[in-house]
């Protein structure tokens, strides 16, 4: 989760890897998309220089060193920061032929790019879309893991006996549990597998039913992938163990504690340590082993209305795909999500989407309610469910208040709207549908304004939170629009959001791990720094305020990544914003299961 872990801080010094003074002026950096381009598609690199690259050459060159196609670069589009004054634009796009190519550049400045290459949708964005997949299943927890990925080993078996606890009192200014120990309210319950959240080892009903959404979407539009079926079946039965039919339970772990409950952030562990702690009712590890179980609501009351749409979407789009070979369990599926979409509170106060809930802030509900109801209306007319009509006619009721709320979300872990209106789109009228295209479009002719200010592009503000992702879901929207309308008109504004993530950015990062030439070497995860094994797939958080790095956790634990403490990337800093490959850097560096899936979509949207 986007939060601090609190443990011993240690403060950043100056990088070991800035450059020397009187560095050569003329060295210009090559920023290209590391994965690649299509054929048919508009291309772009930047240079990116301490002084004007204006009137230098630029060539492409392939495997062999035959040069393909050449031209000169432009004026400057303006500096990005205080070393580099001068970011020029090429225009690549008359490279159409499959194969791999680098940029080089001479003249008034000189500079090469990483290898790129041009292909296909699906060789390109296909198996983007696996490493994403495989970054799941090294997520799992339980019994169920995968040995080859990370190391992994069973981990947190006592999940299968879990307590229930009312939910927890935090100060969140203090960043400590009030409670002197938690209030058991029931249990034993059986809440052992699902994935973890982050880099950490909590397990939340509210990321896990996003992220499991958008991996059925992902199988039920794009893909026969019997790896991605096989993890989205995974999130499906875990969700089934927190629903009881008379509560929800939210959230598996605790992450905030005191000097008598020592917690998940509290110490920096591979996650089958928990099993082998001797930690008896009462001393203070007893909640790392015996991890705490809180509900979402009381016994018969309502539901928070954002977990109840989007835990009914999980099981209704279950359904539509067991539909045609299991109809059985499509039928038991529907029911379930009839159930919990029932109990949705449709006044409610504060939502609940973790403990404490700055984990995930969400004002946002109307749009889960639109999501389940649509998602049921659809395993309806799948089944032949006579409820169809029922729910379609809701989940009108709900965009229509989301769209009068004046809320621009692209898809995230806040916002679910633009997956909600897509499939909405097909079961209500033509009036209707276009007052839910014109939703979708809203937030990305927000973004193109913000990309024609930024010298990369980029329709997001790199000093908030999330910028990666959010750019994900920027794609997503864009893609769900061309679906929709056969609007190509943000195409090229696509093209440039995935450009950026895949290294076309200040920094020349690849911010999915593993993709393209440079990628992120130290992930903020605890197994994969303890292993030294890397996340292949995984996303990540990306730049950040440049607030948010002035302390870095650390534990005795944690091995040093990079071992010499550095950032070679902080000479690319730049408009308030940072980016720091380092294992204790969770505001840029951390993995997320949300962040993962959104790319998963997007890529798999894309590859069609």
């Amino acid at each position: 989760m986007r939060i601090p872990v609190i443990a011993t801080v240690v403060l950043l010094g100056v990088s070991a890897c800035a450059p020397a003074a009187g560095a050569d002026a003329r060295f210009a950096l090559v920023r290209v998309d590391q994965v690649g381009y299509t054929a048919d598609e508009r291309k772009h690199a930047y240079v990116v220089s301490q002084r004007s690259s204006s009137g230098a050459w630029f060539r492409v060159v392939d495997e062999s060193g035959e040069t393909v196609l050449s031209g000169t670069t432009g004026a400057s589009t303006g500096s990005w920061n205080a070393k580099y004054r001068a970011v020029s634009v090429l225009d690549l796009s008359d490279l159409t032929t499959p194969g791999r190519y680098r940029v080089e550049v001479s003249g008034a400045v000189t500079g090469k790019s990483p290898e790129f290459r041009v292909g296909t949708r699906q060789e390109l964005f296909g198996g983007l879309a696996a490493g994403n997949v495989r970054f799941f299943r090294s997520q799992r927890d339980g019994a169920n893991v995968d040995g080859s990925l990370l190391r992994r080993k069973p981990s947190h078996l006592a999940d299968r006996s879990a307590n229930v606890y009312a939910p927890p009192r935090i100060d969140m200014e203090a960043y400590r549990l009030l409670d002197p120990a938690l209030t058991r309210i029931g249990g034993p319950v059986d809440v052992e597998g699902g994935w973890f959240d982050a880099g950490d080892f909590l397990k939340f009903t509210h990321t896990t039913s996003y992220a499991t959404a958008q991996l059925l979407l992902a199988q039920r539009d794009g893909s026969g992938d019997t790896e991605l079926a096989a993890e989205a079946r995974h999130g499906v039965e875990w969700l089934r163990k927190m629903w009881t039919g008379d509560v929800l339970y939210a959230q598996v772990g605790i992450g905030v504690g005191n000097e008598t409950v020592r917690t998940d952030h509290d110490v920096w562990r591979l996650p089958e340590d928990d099993d082998r702690l001797d930690a008896p009712p009462g001393s203070v590890d007893h909640h790392i082993k015996h991890r705490p179980v809180f509900p979402a609501n009381q016994p018969g009351a309502p539901i928070s209305p954002n977990l109840a749409g989007r835990v009914a979407a999980v099981f209704a789009l279950s359904a539509q795909l067991n539909a045609e070979h299991d109809r059985t369990n499509a039928a038991e599926q529907l029911r379930i999500a009839a159930e919990i979409y029932a109990r949705a509170d449709h006044d409610p106060g504060a939502l609940v989407t973790a403990y404490p809930p700055e984990y995930y802030p969400e004002s946002s509900w109307l749009d889960d309610l639109e999501f389940g109801a649509t998602e049921l209306a659809l395993a309806a007319r799948a089944l032949g469910d006579p409820r169809e009509g029922g729910w379609t006619a809701e989940a009108d009721q709900w965009a229509a208040r989301y769209v009068d709320s004046g809320s621009r979300g692209s898809p995230g872990i806040a916002d679910v709207s633009a997956m909600a209106h897509a499939d909405l789109a097909g079961l209500v009228g033509d009036s209707r549908r276009q007052q839910l295209i014109d939703d979708v479009r809203r937030p990305l002719q927000d973004a193109v304004a913000l990309a024609g200010q930024d010298r990369f592009a980029s329709g997001v503000a790199y000093w908030d939170w999330d910028a990666v992702p959010h750019t994900f879901g920027l794609m997503i929207t864009a893609l769900l629009n061309r679906k929709l309308t056969g609007d190509t008109s943000f195409d090229e504004f696509l093209t440039r959001q995935r450009n950026w993530v895949l290294g076309a950015n200040p920094w020349g990062v690849s911010f999915v791990i593993g993709a393209g030439t440079t990628s992120l070497r130290c992930a903020s995860h605890q197994v994969a720094n303890l292993t030294g094994e890397v996340p292949v797939g995984a996303v990540v958080n990306g730049p950040n305020a440049a607030k948010h790095f002035d302390e870095l956790n650390t534990f005795p634990t944690l091995r040093a990544c990079p071992e010499d403490g550095g950032n070679p990337h902080a000479e690319f800093d730049g408009r308030g914003a940072r980016f720091l490959d380092h294992a204790g850097a969770w505001a840029s560096a951390e993995v997320a299961i949300d962040f993962t899936s959104t790319a998963l979509l997007a890529f798999t949207l894309a590859a069609r």
